[in-house]
């Protein structure tokens, strides 16, 4: 038998809105139109940006081109693939479960694409679902223009996780992965056995450049979810992912610094410690939870 027919399809999502007004977009040619007539074109790279004038805290918000470019030099060296592995297989487990052969997968704040395009291509072998739509979504416009080189079977958006242009339940599982989640926007697009996957860092992530960058080293706090009980989540599994990984090159180094907070925190003496290295070998330490609506959690 040729189980190759069986396997997973990527689809083009079917869920987006309208983000003046919330009407359904269609395509038409080259653009998603409304039917109060509004416009947005799709780029010649692929991605649609979906975040209007009037919606942005800043002119050019998000990361820069600068750090959008960093973040994918050190992320295809492979240092961080098992996180991508561990995302993409947590995902397989709990999409498993849903009652859907077609699911929406929806990566808020995705940066430059590495771990969508990376659960794409482990999503090819799975058997369920059938068909998966993947929605890739940054406030960044550069981070979208460099996620969209990645793959054209990923729809790739410029919006924000306070305001996702996308129907109201039409998502099955957000991925956030060391993000800024918006749990109470998010309840609102997911269906209703929609699920979260978080990926915080976790007490000795990066501990040997914070050693480096700090005088004292603080205890690091995980991103607290007891407030999301009250807007309708329920933690269902819990997960910590630790391994050692290097960077050998000067520039490398220089890339895993500018990629993190710690570049914007550092004192000076600090980031001339980290500019001497040509090799650092770190910690990769990060709890990963699901959270799921807390109605069919009590089924569950």
């Amino acid at each position: 038998m040729d189980l190759s027919r069986f396997l997973m399809r990527a689809i083009t999502a079917n869920n987006l809105v309208c983000p003046i007004d919330g009407n359904h977009l269609t395509r038409q040619a080259h653009s998603l139109i409304c039917d109060r007539g509004h416009n947005f074109d799709i780029a010649r790279q692929g991605y649609l940006n979906l975040l209007v004038v009037q919606h942005k805290a800043s002119r050019d918000p998000g990361d820069t081109k600068e750090m959008v470019a960093a973040r994918r030099r050190l992320l295809d060296t492979g240092c961080y693939e098992p996180i991508a592995t561990s995302i993409a297989n947590l995902a397989a487990e709990h999409l498993s479960s849903m009652p859907s052969p077609r699911v929406t997968i929806l990566d808020a704040g995705c940066g430059e694409g590495y771990y969508l395009d990376r659960l794409l291509q482990l999503s090819e072998q799975w058997i369920s679902p059938i068909e998966v739509a993947l929605i890739g979504l940054d406030i960044s416009k550069w981070a979208i223009q460099s996620a969209a080189k990645r793959s054209d079977r990923i729809t790739w958006i410029v919006g924000s996780n306070r305001r996702p242009p996308f129907a109201l339940g039409s998502i099955d599982l957000i991925i956030c992965a060391f993000g800024f989640p918006s749990f109470e926007i998010f309840r609102t697009i997911l269906k209703p056995w929609g699920k979260i996957i978080l990926v915080d860092p976790a007490p000795d992530h990066l501990i040997e450049m914070r050693q480096l960058i700090y005088p004292e080293l603080r205890q690091r706090e995980l991103q607290s979810i007891e407030s999301d009980r009250t807007q309708g989540f329920q933690l269902i599994d819990r997960r910590n992912l630790t391994f050692k990984s290097q960077v050998s090159q000067s520039g490398a180094v220089q890339d895993l610094f500018a990629m993190t907070p710690h570049y914007f925190r550092s004192p000076p003496e600090g980031k001339a410690t980290i500019a001497g290295l040509d090799r650092l070998e770190f910690t990769v330490d990060l709890n990963l939870r699901v959270l799921a609506l807390e109605a069919i959690s009590r089924k569950g």
